[in-house]
């Protein structure tokens, strides 16, 4: 059973449209709180909201019968405050049990409804890509409504970032202790629990590898590379002759027992992983061939990971994936993209139409060099009234006069913004990655933005709390004056 809200209030609970939120306060919190209650003030917004969350829960899952799970709306804002605050879980936690603001926005009237740290995750989890970007498109819209009005076209920004993966710096060595770690905790993990005996050494096994590996990765750099070939070498050897025996093991297993199948699978996946390595060090190390960079993996626990050099100032490469975002003139992202072993060049047009999409209005839109192609700048012409996108190289007479003129000026002038933008992004929870896999990393990325948008629309509330408070203190101020 699982209900999307409590519509029914607890004695002494107060409904959210009516907790007091510190409009003085700086921190992101109540900014964040100020844009949920917004969402739920608008009872129209509230019920579309409510009918995506429920699009999270199985087709089976019964409103009425059943163990009660936890609320759809308390998914969504423990789910915004996590990525938004940049929180671990065990941070999330602590807050949705003690902060009194929050709990009030989860429904509790007191400190005795506690939640577990599991709890939290596995709900957090449900939350996926399409329903946050859905919700994401109301957000959007409610703050053009109320911020918006006069401005009838939208003006769009562009740019691209790495948002980096959960991940150690790979080198060849390093992957293959990872592989060899992964391989045989697993296998002795599943002859434990069989009661077989063949790997009760594992320990010692790994202890054994371990050694050999911190002596070639010492040795990596030293000047004797005679010495050097020989550390990896018998790194190498050892490591050989343990998948050999995983492999033997696994084959004898699945004549004994075939229940463990998946478990099996998990094993081959890092025995595979291993060889790979050992074929890469070999020809490397051995053969002193250079390996080819599409032939590399830079994590075996995060395989989706690129090695991303963009020039920056300072920072040589970024383990991760690239992210594009479209923000406006108002500070709210339109659009975002995961881009997985794509240029920025082959997204522009894609952004641009998925943004115009979603929001009819958007007539300008402004990038950097990077995303130039003479394609994108046929297409994107085509989309919306007025591309800022410079050319590389040196410029026709025709491009001259079109990168000089007073909207192509201006474009260009505003489009710096977006760094602001990317950077409160990063602030918030997009530096790293911390959710495993592919599919965890769009979630991570989609509910950032949701949670940055939602963000932005209780900052502007604020603002116009804070002003109206202002005005209401001086003219406090000047009948008081006017009184004396």
């Amino acid at each position: 059973m699982r209900k999307t809200i409590e519509k029914q209030l607890k004695f002494g609970q107060v409904d959210i449209d009516k907790i007091k939120i510190d409009f003085q306060s700086r921190d992101e919190i109540p900014q964040l709180l100020l844009g949920l209650q917004a969402i739920y003030k608008d009872i129209p917004l509230r019920e579309e909201v409510f009918h995506i969350l429920e699009s999270i829960m199985p087709g089976d899952t019964s409103k009425t019968n059943g163990r009660p799970g936890m609320d759809l709306w308390k998914i969504l804002v423990l789910g915004v405050i996590r990525l938004n605050c940049n929180f671990d879980y065990d941070k999330l936690v602590e807050i949705a049990n003690e902060h009194k603001t929050v709990r009030g926005f989860l429904g509790h009237i007191d400190f005795e409804d506690r939640y577990a740290l599991q709890t939290v995750k596995d709900n957090v989890r449900l939350l996926t890509p399409e329903v946050m970007d859905r919700i994401g498109c109301l957000v959007v819209e409610k703050g053009h409504t109320l911020f918006g009005k006069r401005d009838r076209n939208l003006c769009g920004r562009c740019d691209s970032f790495v948002v980096e993966t959960n991940v150690h710096f790979p080198t060849d060595i390093n992957l293959l202790w990872d592989s060899m770690r992964k391989m045989i905790t697993l296998i002795a993990l599943l002859f434990a629990e069989l009661g077989l005996t063949e790997w009760r050494q594992s320990r010692y096994v790994l202890r054994k590898i371990k050694k050999l590996f911190n002596r070639a990765n010492k040795l990596r750099h030293s000047k004797n590379q005679s010495e050097s070939v020989i550390a990896h070498r018998e790194y190498v050897e050892v490591a050989v002759g343990y998948v050999f025996r995983a492999r033997q093991s696994i084959k004898d297993l699945k004549v004994i027992d075939d229940g463990s199948l998946i478990r099996l699978i998990a094993i081959e996946h890092y025995i595979a992983h291993a060889e790979r390595q050992i074929d890469q060090i070999r020809r490397r190390v051995m053969n002193e061939e250079k390996i080819p960079h599409h032939e590399k993996v830079f994590s075996i626990f995060e395989p989706h990971t690129e090695w991303i050099n963009k020039g920056k100032a300072g920072v040589l490469q970024e383990l991760g994936l690239k992210v594009c975002i479209l923000e406006d003139q108002h500070g709210f992202i339109l659009h975002h993209h995961v881009m997985e072993k794509q240029t920025d060049e082959e997204v522009g047009v894609e952004m641009v139409s998925a943004a115009k999409k979603k929001f009819p209005r958007l007539s300008v839109c402004s990038f950097d060099k990077g995303f130039h192609s003479p394609r994108n700048q046929r297409e994107l012409a085509g989309i919306i009234d007025t591309v800022v996108l410079p050319r590389k190289g040196r410029l026709s007479a025709e491009a001259k006069a079109i990168e000089h003129s007073v909207g192509f000026v201006e474009g260009r002038r505003k489009h710096s913004a977006v760094e602001s933008a990317i950077n409160a992004l990063e602030n918030h929870a997009l530096d790293r990655c911390s959710d495993h896999g592919p599919f965890g990393f769009k979630r991570y990325i989609s509910l950032a933005v949701l949670a940055r948008n939602i963000q932005v629309l209780g900052s502007k509330i604020q603002q116009k709390e804070r002003a109206h408070l202002r005005r209401m203190e001086n003219a406090a101020m000047k009948r008081y004056r006017q009184a004396a």
